[in-house]
C-alpha cells in the first residue's frame, strides 16, 4: 500500500506509458534500479562528509547508506539469478531537472538538497507500488517489500529538512513538487527508473540500442 503522505506529496502519478515501457525493458529496469541504490548510498555518504557537524544527520545517513547498499546487493543478486550482467547506464534527465534548482549557498543548499532527496525517495516508492502488480511473483514481492524502506527514507529526508531549516519549508516543497511533476511528465529519450514519459522509439533501431542511446 502506498502511504497517503506520499500520494499527497507527489503532484502526479507515474504515467501508464512509463509502466508499459518498464515491462518492455526488464533488463534496463533492474540495471538502473541497482545503479539508483548505489547512487543513493553514495549520496548519503557524501552528505555525511559535507555536513559532518550535524550529529543527528550523521547517524541517520549512516544507517540509510547501509540499507541502500543492502538493496543494491539484493537487486544484483536477482539480476545474476536472471542472467543479467551488471553494468553502468547513462542517467535520464530526471535528477538534473531537480538538482539545477538547488540553492548555491548554505544553509539553503542543504535544505534544498534534503527536499530533493525526499522527492526522489517518494517517487521511487510510488514506482515500486505502480510496478509491483505487473511483475512476476518474485520481483513483485521484492518491490512490494521495498515500499516500507523507501517511504521511511522519504520521511527521514523531509524531517531533516524541517529540523535544520530556519523557516518553514512549505514554499520550497511546493516549488520542487512542481519541478518534479514536470520532470515526470516531460518526454525522455532514454528509459530509466526515474525517467519521464518514454519517447517513441525509432523502429529502425534495435530496442536495446534505442534505450541506451
Amino acid at each position: 500500500m502506498l502511504i497517503p503522505e506520499i500520494e499527497a506529496f507527489l503532484q502526479c502519478q507515474t504515467p501508464q506509458s512509463w509502466v508499459e515501457c518498464a515491462l518492455d525493458h526488464p533488463e534496463e529496469l533492474l540495471l538502473d534500479h541497482a545503479n539508483c541504490e548505489k547512487k543513493a548510498a553514495g549520496t548519503a555518504l557524501s552528505l555525511m562528509f559535507r555536513y559532518a557537524e550535524r550529529e543527528d544527520m550523521q547517524q541517520y545517513l549512516s544507517r540509510l547508506a547501509r540499507e541502500e547498499l543492502r538493496h543494491f546487493e539484493q537487486v544484483t543478486a536477482l539480476m545474476k539469478k536472471r542472467g543479467i550482467g551488471y553494468r553502468q547506464l547513462g542517467p535520464s534527465h530526471y535528477a538534473q531537472r531537480l538538482h539545477q534548482h538547488i540553492a548555491k549557498q548554505e544553509p539553503d543548499k542543504m535544505i534544498d538538497s534534503l527536499i530533493v532527496l525526499a522527492f526522489i525517495e517518494a517517487r521511487s516508492c510510488e514506482r515500486f507500488y505502480r510496478l509491483a502488480p505487473y511483475l512476476d511473483e518474485e520481483l513483485g514481492r521484492f518491490y512490494t517489500s521495498l515500499l516500507k524502506s523507501e517511504s521511511r527514507h522519504f520521511e527521514g529526508y523531509l524531517r531533516m529538512a524541517e529540523l535544520y531549516a530556519k523557516q518553514p519549508i512549505d514554499e520550497r516543497v511546493a516549488f520542487f513538487a512542481e519541478v518534479e511533476r514536470e520532470a515526470i511528465l516531460t518526454e525522455d529519450a532514454v528509459f530509466r527508473f526515474h525517467s519521464g514519459v518514454p519517447k517513441p522509439l525509432d523502429h529502425s533501431a534495435s530496442p536495446t540500442r534505442a534505450v541506451e542511446r
